[in-house]
């Protein structure tokens, strides 16, 4: 394993959308490309499915080290208001945009509140936002409406605000328990205040809760991944994510992640020992390996998902619902209507002067090609079901001998068995997982970028 580990060990994508972000083409890319892409989407998905709303709430009180996420640092709470209203004016933007279109309103399927830190966000405050989105809204007939909580600073009040909305999801960032791995990520908060809100959440009636766990953090070892994930099966989450720690400190916005050495941080071989550690230690709890980075037991909606083939994969991560369309709102967020793709402003202040201007805050996009498409969905089925088939003839015959070359390393080395039908990846290949899609990955491959775009992918 470590030889392989050292093979492949290389910058590669996490595939929550192909293309991914550093590859889109703008040339494609319009306003007016977007609206019509849109409102094709929406016409097919709120009928059907209904559709998928993500909000990204920005705000954190303190810096975590490790954390590449969009988000502005501030202990000032009067920024609350101002960002809600902000949200509101870009959301009745676009519900004008689709109700113009003599559509009927949209039903939200899919819901989920990312940061940043939600939880930063008055219970009043979620509730506005919520009251303001559902007054153009309603609930679809199946919905999976899920939330990202603060150990620290989630309130019994903001879980009940939330599940009375129906919320039934909740995820947890926890990271690691260990007191030196907590100090060097900056992110200070005590089994305790874990136990507090995972016991509050159950008592209120959520019916999937998880907790976040990082392994490659520096300092992490053996004894600290297995003491963390010994307290963690004490607390029974139905979810738990086990991400893998992307150090990207060259990324514009990320420069708290230079908060430690790169001497502190484990090396590709110790990393893999974490994971496993981790791994054997969660399968052996009774939870299932889903797809990448992901744990579940077996009552949870993840895992259903998986066992039916329904398992989805879009910028939110993992999901068992997929629509035809995921909008989003707030600074950077990242809507999704499968033949596009559009990113807001990342620029906070930006952002609201533009929403609050009525226009579609918009920064950058992409309009899917065939191929792009063709592509979009072998990936997604690899990432998915470790597993995808294709019609006959669906590449030329240099494309085959290109893809054929690029999939027979993962072959020889026991990962995957392939053939002009599709391929299916064997269990020893999971931990390459994105090693694999990038076999696919056209534009990636042709680019050949010189500059350093994603983490490691061990």
């Amino acid at each position: 394993m470590n030889a392989l580990i050292q093979k492949y060990n290389v910058p590669g994508p996490r595939y929550t959308s192909y293309p991914t972000v550093p590859f889109w083409d703008d040339s494609t890319f319009s306003e007016t490309a977007w609206v019509r892409n849109l409102r094709r989407a929406f016409s097919v998905s709120n009928s059907t499915t209904g559709i998928s709303l993500y909000i990204h709430l920005p705000y954190c009180e303190s810096l975590c080290t490790f954390c590449g996420c969009n988000k502005r640092i501030t202990r000032n709470h009067n920024v609350e208001g101002p960002y809600i209203d902000a949200l509101l004016t870009e959301w009745n933007t676009y519900c004008d945009l689709l109700q113009s279109a003599g559509s009927e309103r949209p039903r939200i399927a899919e819901l989920h509140l990312g940061g940043g830190t939600p939880s930063f966000f008055s219970p009043d405050q979620l509730n506005r936002l919520l009251t303001g989105i559902f007054s153009q809204a309603t609930p679809a007939e199946s919905t999976d409406y899920g939330w990202e909580g603060h150990p620290n600073n989630t309130t019994r009040e903001h879980l009940q605000t939330l599940y009375d909305f129906g919320f039934r999801r909740v995820s947890f960032g926890v990271q690691d328990y260990d007191p030196k791995v907590q100090r060097a990520i900056h992110r200070i908060q005590p089994f305790e205040n874990v136990k507090q809100v995972t016991d509050w959440a159950r008592q209120i009636g959520y019916t999937s809760i998880s907790h976040d766990l990082v392994f490659g953090l520096p300092f992490q070892t053996a004894d600290t991944i297995t003491d963390t994930i010994y307290k963690t099966l004490t607390l029974r989450p139905d979810r738990i994510a086990f991400y893998s720690y992307a150090h990207v400190p060259w990324i514009e916005g990320v420069n708290g992640q230079r908060g430690f050495q790169d001497k502190d941080l484990p090396t590709g071989d110790q990393k893999r020992i974490l994971y496993e550690t981790g791994r054997d230690l969660l399968e052996q709890a009774g939870y299932v390996e889903i797809g990448m980075d992901h744990f579940a037991l077996p009552h949870d909606s993840l895992y259903k998902a998986l066992e039916n083939k329904t398992l989805h994969r879009n910028f939110m991560g993992y999901t068992t619902t997929q629509t035809r369309l995921l909008l989003g709102l707030g600074a950077s967020s990242i809507s999704d209507v499968w033949s596009a793709f559009a990113q807001n402003e990342k620029d906070l202040d930006t952002y609201i002067n533009r929403a609050n201007a009525g226009e579609l805050p918009l920064l950058r996009g992409h309009v899917l090609d065939d191929q792009d498409q063709f592509l979009r969905r072998q990936i997604l089925n690899i990432m998915c079901q470790g597993q995808t088939q294709w019609p006959l003839g669906s590449w030329s015959r240099k494309e085959w001998e290109v893809l054929s070359a690029r999939l027979e390393s993962f072959w020889l080395d026991g990962l995957l068995d392939y053939d002009v039908e599709g391929l299916r990846v064997h269990s020893e290949g999971r931990p390459f997982l994105r090693n694999i899609c990038m076999a696919f990955d056209e534009r990636l491959n042709y680019a050949q970028p010189q500059t350093r775009l994603f983490s490691q992918t061990v």
